[in-house]
């Protein structure tokens, strides 16, 4: 049962994730020119970061980071044959992207070194 709990945990941190990068994917726009998209850019920040706390694993720091990244970059960022995008050329799209991207990244690295896998452990027998 705990190994089925964790597993379900990581897929919802994937999924919320992706659910913040649909939101600001469409509304990263509203308002004021880039504030909502600093706000989307600092809420995955602080879901990878919760996330690696909360599971004490760097994975849940990792899984809304992909999540995120899969579904801005597939979704809104690709364009289609005729040209059109969900994320424009305009100030709040670049914040959303560029900025969006450097919080999952800079959430998901503060993850891997505060509770994952660069700790360093000594030798036993020392």
């Amino acid at each position: 049962m705990s190994r089925a709990l964790t597993i379900l945990t990581y897929l919802a941190l994937f999924a919320f994730g992706m659910a913040q990068g649909l939101l600001g994917t469409f509304f990263h726009g509203a308002g004021p020119a880039p504030l909502a998209a600093i706000g989307f850019a600092l809420a995955i920040f602080a879901t990878c970061l919760l996330g690696g706390w909360g599971m004490r694993r760097s994975l849940g720091g990792v899984a809304p980071a992909l999540g995120w990244f899969l579904l801005v970059f597939m979704l809104g960022a690709a364009g289609t044959s005729s040209g059109s995008v969900l994320i424009e050329a305009s100030t709040a799209g670049e914040w959303f992207l560029f900025g969006g991207a450097v919080g999952a990244m800079a959430g998901l690295v503060a993850s891997v070194v505060f509770f994952g896998g660069l700790r360093r452990t000594r030798p036993t027998g020392s």
